[in-house]
């Protein structure tokens, strides 16, 4: 029993370090849309905590059919197939172009921005973003966009909080308060 304990607890341990510094979690076109999505939950903050988010540039998602290919910074500019990339085009053929904003909850941005939201209080990311934490919460991912239906892809996004360490998952957390617990109550039934 002690053994069993003893290696959920490390696991808790090894698994809260796991991330070496971030968190890295995919956010969907589709399924983390702003308009009939949910936000991928990537941890909780609190209001002034600086994060750090940022995205790679070559990965891309869609809005729908051609030239509705972006990375995180959205359909703002025109884009060219590489013949590599996720849009799964020849090279050369245009697979992206600027599509205008898109205004939701006050906030107008190229449709296909990465946005991220804070107790109801949406903010730009795209490929990069760090600042302070305009509130308290759960720190929700969305694929910024007017009609989810047609949306395709994904983006992996890291988080990380200013000291390097990642932001706080609500399951890592309780792993790690359950490893805590029953090395407390191995402890206990050793001395009864």
């Amino acid at each position: 029993m002690k053994k069993i304990l003893a290696a959920a607890f490390l696991a808790s341990l090894f698994h809260t370090t796991a991330f070496a510094g971030s968190i890295t979690l995919d956010v969907f076109a589709l399924a983390n849309s702003s308009s009939g999505g949910t936000g991928a939950a990537a941890g909780t903050v609190n209001a002034g905590d600086l994060i750090t988010i940022s995205a790679n540039t070559n990965d891309l998602w869609s809005a729908g059919s051609l030239p509705r290919w972006s990375n995180a910074d959205g359909l703002q500019a025109v884009l060219f197939a590489t013949g590599s990339d996720d849009s799964g085009q020849a090279a050369g053929v245009q697979i992206g172009g600027d599509f205008g904003l898109h205004t939701q909850s006050g906030l107008s941005l190229p449709f296909g921005t990465l946005v991220g939201e804070i107790a109801g209080n949406f903010f730009e990311i795209g490929t990069f973003f760090s600042a302070a934490a305009i509130a308290s919460g759960t720190l929700n991912l969305f694929y910024w966009d007017s009609n989810a239906g047609d949306n395709s892809g994904s983006i992996s996004v890291t988080v990380r909080t200013p000291d390097g360490n990642p932001v706080p998952v609500p399951g890592i957390l309780a792993l790690f308060g359950l490893g805590l617990t029953m090395l407390g109550l191995s402890r206990r039934n050793k001395r009864a």
